[in-house]
């Protein structure tokens, strides 16, 4: 193997100062959204870990909660994961006795999803620190507001991957 013989490239420079915002880039909302998902997961992170779970066994757990008998292709579509990712976080929360996955009456290769009742309290569980935070951080405003923050995070999803 030969030695690469040219002059060694310059070593790029550090940069001393703070990026500015420029080019109409908010990096004050960028952070903010950093950290309000820091600490937004932060309870629910500290209740699955005592599980051995993860935030992709909190969004399962919190989608079948929600939608009761979602087929796994509707969770799926909902998570925007692949197969093999949903396959061990479902099988896991399944062994736990979380989840329940039964046949679909009509298609018994369908598979429809359902919380047990320990799945239910798990949700609520990671659900309430949640909630209580948005409460704290809508302390004293209005309904409008509620309301413009909703559409906020309803514009900021994906167009083509919402549902």
């Amino acid at each position: 193997m030969s030695r690469q013989t040219g002059p060694k490239a310059a070593k790029p420079e550090p940069l001393a100062t703070p990026m500015e915002d420029a080019g109409g880039i908010d990096f004050e909302i960028i952070e903010l959204f950093f950290f309000a998902y820091r600490d937004f997961v932060s309870d629910p992170d500290a209740i699955l870990e005592k599980s051995g779970f993860g935030r992709a066994h909190h969004r399962v757990v919190h989608f079948v909660n929600r939608n009761p008998g979602m087929t796994v292709a509707d969770l799926l579509d909902t998570l925007k994961i692949t197969k093999q990712s949903l396959a061990r976080v479902l099988k896991q929360l399944i062994d736990s006795g979380y989840i329940r996955q039964v046949a679909g009456p009509e298609d018994r290769r369908q598979r429809k999803l359902y919380p047990t009742k320990s799945g239910r309290e798990l949700a609520l569980a990671l659900a309430e620190p949640q909630s209580r935070r948005i409460e704290r951080a809508f302390e004293g405003a209005s309904a409008p507001v509620r309301e413009g923050v909703k559409a906020f995070l309803s514009g900021m999803r994906d167009r083509k991957k919402a549902d």
